[in-house]
């Protein structure tokens, strides 16, 4: 089978774990029998830097002619530090998730038995813990109108949600629901955003059809509690895209790193497939950054881009071999010898190998 994949590392540690995860698809491909065949793309500050565009049209058509997106990261120091900048490495990553139509980000949350010790939460609490995260991605604050009044001493952002936006990201979460252990939790504010009451109105009115799944509904600043207090409640969690933003980040802490957790945005058009952690740029050019998230993404790529689920698994299976093996990065060696990002990669290749 030949996998057309569109390659865009971004910035940061970006290119460095992209590569990685690129050795894990390449090691696929040659046990299972698959190519791949890879078209490179500028986004983020690297592509403002050189087009004056964090996403340019060029990117976009490469994204629209291949079946998956592996993707790194956005993010510069150098535009974080300047409030007045008109564009930004992270409108690029916004545009793409727009243009393309991916109106759903999941991120599974899962643990490692030998990391459990790494999370910052008791053992017992986290030991099993296995979720998966739905959020929304093209509605809400994001992109909502936004602006300055009174000579740019007041600010605005609109949350707008439309009905179909709401319902259709909760039937494909009713349907994960479905396929995992039947248990959906749908997260508003709706004691106080008239957003949040057109989402729970919405829930209500699905859930008779799907009586297979229990449905609960839970205010978002109980479920961040909750997050850390019983992350094993959860099966898949829904919620809009601010909150999901930083759910999803503090579900790291079951995880015990952000450089575990992998992720998909699907939708009408081609998926894009990345690690949650972001650009890192402290890291970049270090060999120090942790790639298996990356790596992970890119079995979530084989699983809902291809439809490879036994690829998928090998890559898996290889990610917690090395976990279990210790050929981890420093931020997870818990003073055991810490291994490049290179060779963390060559290593879960040669595994799948």
């Amino acid at each position: 089978m030949r996998l057309k994949i569109a390659e865009l590392p971004g910035d940061g540690i970006g290119p460095e774990v992209v590569e990685q995860a690129v050795k894990a698809v390449d090691a696929v491909c040659r046990k299972y029998g698959h190519e791949a065949e890879y078209a490179f793309g500028y986004v983020g500050a690297c592509a403002i830097e050189k087009f004056g565009n964090a996403f340019p049209e060029e990117t976009f058509k490469t994204c629209m002619d291949s079946q998956a997106v592996l993707f790194g990261a956005v993010g510069d120091p150098k535009y974080d530090n300047d409030p007045t900048a008109k564009v930004r490495p992270e409108q690029g990553l916004l545009a793409m998730r727009k243009q393309l139509g991916l109106y759903a980000n999941l991120r599974p949350v899962e643990t490692f038995k030998a990391l459990v010790r790494k999370s910052p939460l008791k053992e017992e609490l986290v030991d099993g813990a296995d979720f998966l995260c739905v959020r929304e991605l093209t509605g809400g604050m994001y992109f909502g109108e936004k602006g300055r009044l009174d000579n740019g001493d007041t600010a605005y952002d609109t949350n707008v949600y439309h009905r179909y936006e709401v319902e259709r990201i909760l039937r494909l979460s009713f349907d994960y629901a479905r396929r995992r252990r039947g248990h959906l939790t749908v997260v508003d504010k709706a004691n106080v955003l008239e957003s949040s009451r057109l989402w729970r109105q919405v829930a209500q009115e699905l859930a008779p059809e799907y009586p297979d799944v229990q449905t609960d509904y839970m205010y978002v600043d109980n479920a961040a509690m909750k997050l850390i207090t019983g992350p094993k409640f959860f099966d898949v969690l829904v919620t809009e895209n601010t909150f999901g933003d930083i759910l999803t980040d503090e579900a790291s802490c079951v995880s015990g790193s952000m450089g575990l957790l992998a992720s998909a945005s699907i939708g009408e058009h081609t998926g894009v497939f990345e690690p949650i952690h972001g650009s890192y740029p402290q890291a970049a050019g270090k060999n120090i950054a942790n790639p298996l998230a990356t790596i992970l993404s890119a079995a979530m790529m084989f699983e809902y881009a291809f439809g490879l689920k036994e690829e998928g698994r090998a890559i898996r299976n290889a990610v917690k071999a090395s976990i279990d093996a210790g050929i981890v990065t420093e931020d997870l060696a818990d003073g055991g010898k810490a291994y490049g990002t290179s060779e963390v990669g060559d290593w879960v290749a040669a595994n799948i190998k």
